[in-house]
This record gives C-alpha cells, structure tokens and sequence, in this order.
C-alpha cells in the first residue's frame, strides 16, 4: 500500500513541504489513544538475537534512524514505535539557524535517492535539549552536533562544546559531524590537523561533564516518574556519565585520508566512527544529466551511496583491524543492504533515504531478516 499508493501521492508535492506534512501527522497521529500501541505491534519486531552492545550501550537491535529525518528532536517517541533500535537527531547547532535557501531537498526517483542542502536547519541544541528531557521512551538517543554556519572554521571547536554542554544529560552518545558537503568549508575540518584538536578537546570536555554530572541521568528511560524527567539511571554500560563520542565522515575520502581518520580516532581514543554521509559525486546515476545539473551541489544519499559507503566501512574495519565499531550508514533500502554493510564489519546501520523510499515496515524487515540468517 505505501509504495503502490502513498508514496506516488507524496511524491506529487515539494519534498521538503512533505516531510514537514509527515512528521505532523505522525505527531498527531501517536496523540491518539491506541495509536502507539498498534504502531508497536505492526512495527516492532523484538528478538534476542537482535541485541548487542556497542561502545558500552545495549541496543534493542541494530537499526537506526541516521540523523537529518528529526532534526529537532520531536519524533523521538514515535520512531521507537516504528521499530528503530535508536535514534539520531540532529545535525544540531548551538544557535538556531534557517540553513540555506529553498528549495534545497530534491528526489531522483530513478535512482531512489535524494539530493539536500539543507545546510543545517534546526531550532538549537537548547530547544532541542528540552524536548528530549520531556520524553517518555527508553530508546538509545544520539546527539548529532555541528557548527553554525557563521561560525569561522577556527572557531568551530567552541560551537562543539557548546552543544555537548547543552544536550550532554539527554543523550546516550555523540556524533561530531564534519562531513555534511553542505556548510560551506565544514569539510576542511576533516584534515588531520584540525579533526585532531576537535575530537581531542571534545573528548577531555566528555570526561569532564561524566565526572561532574549527577549519578541520575536522563539516558536510558525512566526509573521513576515521581521526581520528574531527570529521575532516570544512566546505562549499566555506560563507563561511568562518559559519553562515547563518534565521528561521520564523508564517503569521498581518500584511503590516504582513510588511515588519517584510523589514526586520529585511535590517538583521541574516542568510540567509534560511522560511515557515511552524503556524497558530492554524480557517478553512475540514472536520472537525467541536464535535471542532475539543474539541481545543483549538494549531498546525494540513498541506492547510488550503497557500494562506496560499503567499501569505507570494509576499508576502515579491515585496516584498523576492528580497532574500533563503526556505524554503517548510505543507501541501506532492504535488509540485504543492511546485512551486506554488518558483514562488511560495521556494528550497527542506520537508515533515512530508504526509510522513505520503502516505507515504516522498512526497520522490521531488516531484524527479521537478520534473526532469520542468524547474522
């Protein structure tokens, strides 16, 4: 029914006006009683074999929402009841920002893919924080955190701290986003050099907000309800209120800047990696050349990202001999795809484009899938 009937009908209307109309409907939709019930059951798919511990978190299965499909932190609730292991929000800044000019999100449907320059949109780390205080799910939340767009690449390190300091009680984990090709210069932050003091600094600010934060954290669900949101307990796995910092990187890196990114994240000793975000390359695509063109720059993500950002992930597992775990991420749209990057070494694998292009029960097929190989 999605595929034969909504997704023509959606399909008709500018992309980014649609996923504003979804996500209100899904807000107002998981208001009515029942609704997250039945949601749970069509949706969820809940086996033991799913279960895993990655960077000292357990996650329910091993499939994510990859950040950019709630920006803003507002749909928390309702992708658990669709059958997500965890949830990425962001890419968050310290200030709110508007992001680029519209129309800046387009559809190849031939290629089933999308073409976005977003350029960071969202409300703030702030705003953000506070709706996830006000949750009432256990699901696992990662914090994907950027700098502004005004903000000086020399500068960029304060915006990171600042987002940590804001959003560091209400997430499980961070993600330092480096990689979007839609900041303009956000990428030269992936040079040894500069990625180098981030992640170092981030780490040493991490240390400190573990040490200094109170015992009760808001990371893994409510413990009581009584004392209010911030009356819930940290994952058991969780190295004390630490929380694991990864990194994104671009899928148009270099092996040379490959090995860059293993030693850095190796040196820095933070939690891992995930691979990919969108691309910048227009290979072997079979939309139209001149609607290509007419489009202009942005990230391309979905079916065309699924071979380039496999490879990365097999690059970086085989060459850091598992050193660390990697969160797959690019074109993941059926649960082949899905277990194709696990093989390739990564540990968990996230999903947006292909959340769209096939529909809610997307999460579900992929875990019965992989129960059924017993992966």
């Amino acid at each position: 029914m999605y595929k034969q009937i909504i997704l023509p009908l959606l399909f008709r209307f500018d992309a980014e006006q649609v996923h504003h109309f979804v996500c209100a409907v899904l807000k107002f939709a998981f208001k009515i009683p029942g609704i997250s019930l039945i949601s749970r059951q069509l949706y969820q798919y809940e086996n033991p074999v799913l279960e895993r511990e990655v960077f000292g978190l357990k996650f329910k299965n091993p499939v994510g929402l990859a950040a950019g499909f709630d920006k803003n932190a507002e749909l928390v609730e309702e992708m658990a009841d669709l059958g997500f292991g965890f949830v990425e929000i962001g890419t968050v800044t310290p200030l709110a920002q508007a992001g680029n000019e519209k129309p800046r999100l387009f559809r190849l449907k031939p290629d089933h893919a999308l073409i976005n320059r977003m350029g960071f949109n969202n409300e703030g780390a702030k705003a953000a924080a506070e709706r996830l205080r006000k949750r009432k799910t256990n699901i696992l939340i990662g914090g994907n955190v950027g700098k502004n767009k005004l903000t000086p690449n020399e500068n960029a390190l304060d915006d990171y701290l600042q987002c940590f300091d804001a959003l560091y009680d209400v997430v499980d984990y961070f993600v330092v986003n480096v990689s979007s090709p839609n900041t303009p210069g956000l990428r030269d932050l992936q040079e040894k050099e500069p990625l180098m003091k981030i992640l170092s600094a981030l780490k040493v600010r991490s240390d400190e907000l573990g040490t200094v934060h109170s015992p009760q954290s808001t990371v893994n669900g409510p413990q009581s309800m009584v004392n209010g949101p911030q009356s819930m307990v940290p994952p058991s796995g969780v190295r004390g209120l630490t929380k694991p910092i990864l990194l994104k990187i671009a899928p148009d890196l270099t092996n040379s800047q490959l090995d860059d990114i293993i030693e850095i994240v190796t040196t820095t000793q933070i939690a891992g990696v995930i691979a990919t975000n969108t691309t910048i390359s227009r290979a072997n695509l079979e939309t139209d050349g001149d609607a290509i063109q007419k489009i202009g720059a942005g990230g391309l993500s979905g079916k065309p990202l699924t071979y380039r950002s496999t490879e990365v992930i097999r690059y970086i597992c085989e060459r850091s001999n598992n050193a660390f775990p990697v969160i797959g991420v690019g074109g993941v749209a059926s649960p082949e795809d899905a277990l194709e990057k696990l093989r390739a070494g990564a540990s968990l694998v996230q999903i947006y484009t292909g959340f769209i292009y096939e529909g809610p029960g997307l999460a579900k097929r992929i875990c019965k899938q992989l129960v059924n190989v017993a992966y």
